[in-house]
């Protein structure tokens, strides 16, 4: 009796969830790409992606356990083998990697905000240096700041930087309860018309293209789902709770995503305030919130001093809380990841070194080597592009497509782990192997359709092969990777 009390309830899992998956972010990018259109696409994820595969990753967890992380490797080996286990574990940690470089460069612009109110990092010009070769070398300096901090086991920054998490969690608040006031002072009146309720506002997204391109920002902003695997056998009565859990977070995560997206109609007109082309997808959120701030001083009858001088504060609050959550993401970010690689797989696919932890747990020597890795990525794509604005847009749909590419894996090798009778398997939602087999290939479909469209859109509407082979460039390079690393420490092992 006293073991289930300590059991994780419905409501309990419910808020584990949301906390999970759901990103202040993703609802500022959402309008700024698709205006009210992105509610449909949010909704459309939820049932297509997001409850399906939640539920895949709930069964995989409760039937192979693993100390080492989210478990994918063994989840993977006992359903179709150790090399395609091994690729697919490596591609996961791969998109780790270029979510490194990615937020590495994207840091800059919540702590100019904090101090400047605006993002200034398009004017980083310096010493015959453009602005995002600047950022680069900054990116560089970041990332071996972070690296040299972790491998010292200095955990006590991540705690400061937890409060980073509870100053985003409260932009949502903020969000809504602004936005509640701004509508009732215009006696109900909104800047962007909800007639525009079935296209997007962007020109990049309004062909029949860059509409479905759009389609994996929808599943990005349900990621992170594998991580829950290991929370079934915690759950009280977990073959009615989780799957309930699942449904309900879907409907309050999605309805959040569409109250939200809403909430920046109310305030934001698309043609006045987002079509700058200083905006990207790595300021938009503080160009937004700015915004916010300067409208609700407009509503109150304020002077535009006055005003203005809120939508700054608005801004630096949420550069604030964006700086420190991303700080606090960058340090775990920093070791995890590689720790459940090279703990989580054989340590016949490693050299001694690689698997040696120092005095603080950390894996030094890989650590470095991944150190060294980021920092050559960074210079490459931050001296290939002298536009700033253009160079986050890219580091973005990177981020997106290595982070969505992995659940490929994961879904693929879903059928065969049911098909498995050897495997045990305390929770099952999927009983039914013609309906398994057909929803697992629906959510694969989508995960590969949504990245197909990333990438051949930018080369089909407007002639931009660049953006097309940064996007790929990760996935193949350390793809390939694998691949050949497999082989040669399996040839090795076998030596041995």
């Amino acid at each position: 009796m006293a073991e289930n009390s300590n059991k994780i309830t419905l409501m309990a899992l419910v808020m584990m969830i949301f906390t999970t998956v759901f990103g202040f972010a993703n609802s500022t990018v959402a309008y700024f790409l698709m205006g009210y259109s992105s509610i449909l696409f949010y909704l459309a994820a939820a049932v297509l992606f997001f409850i399906p595969f939640a539920l895949m990753m709930a069964e995989y967890g409760a039937a192979i356990k693993s100390d080492e992380g989210s478990g994918m490797y063994q989840w993977m080996e006992v359903s179709v083998n150790p090399q395609f286990a091994f690729i697919g574990t490596f591609m996961w940690f791969a998109s780790y990697i270029i979510w490194l470089v990615s937020t590495s460069a994207k840091v800059w612009i919540p702590f100019t905000t904090l101090f400047f109110g605006t993002d200034q990092t398009q004017k980083f010009a310096f010493a015959g240096l453009n602005a995002t070769q600047v950022i680069g070398i900054l990116s560089c300096l970041w990332m071996i700041l972070v690296t040299y901090v972790s491998i010292k086991g200095v955990k006590g920054i991540v705690r400061v930087t937890s409060l980073g998490g509870l100053a985003v969690m409260s932009l949502n608040a903020i969000l809504l309860v602004v936005s509640g006031v701004v509508l009732a002072l215009r006696h109900g009146q909104v800047a962007q018309p909800l007639q525009h309720f079935m296209t997007s506002p962007h020109p990049n997204y309004q062909q029949p293209m860059g509409i479905m391109s759009f389609a994996v920002f929808a599943i990005f902003a349900y990621g992170g789902l594998e991580v829950l695997g290991g929370m079934v056998d915690k759950t009280k009565n977990p073959e009615k709770t989780f799957p309930k859990a699942i449904v309900i977070s879907a409907i309050v995560i999605t309805l959040g995503y569409a109250i939200g997206i809403l909430c920046w109609g109310i305030s934001t007109n698309w043609n006045a305030v987002l079509s700058d082309p200083s905006t990207n997808m790595g300021n938009i959120s503080y160009v937004m919130m700015r915004n916010l701030g300067d409208v609700l001083g407009q509503s109150l009858g304020l002077s535009a001093a006055t005003s203005t001088t809120i939508g700054l504060w608005f801004a630096r609050y949420t550069g604030l809380g964006m700086f420190l959550a991303y700080s606090g993401a960058f340090f775990t970010l920093t070791y995890s990841p590689l720790k459940t690689l090279i703990l989580g797989t054989p340590k016949s696919m490693w050299p001694k070194k690689f698997t040696e932890l120092n005095e603080n747990d950390m894996p030094s020597y890989a650590m470095k080597l991944q150190c060294t890795v980021v920092i050559v990525i960074i210079l490459l794509a931050s001296f290939a592009s002298t536009d700033a604005s253009a160079f986050y847009n890219i580091l973005t749909l990177m981020a997106n497509v290595s982070m969505t590419l992995p659940y490929l894996f994961l879904v693929y090798a879903f059928p065969k782990f049911k098909h498995n009778h050897d495997i045990q398997k305390p929770f099952e939602v999927y009983k039914s192997p013609k309906w398994t087999t057909i929803i697992s290939w629906v959510v694969f479909i989508v995960v590969l359709g949504a990245n197909t469209f990333t990438l051949i859109q930018p080369v089909l509407e407007n002639d931009d092969l660049q953006s097309t082979m940064w996007m790929l460039v990760g996935p193949i390079l350390f793809g390939l990777l694998g691949v050949v690393w497999y082989h040669v420490r399996q040839r090795k092992a076998n030596r041995d």
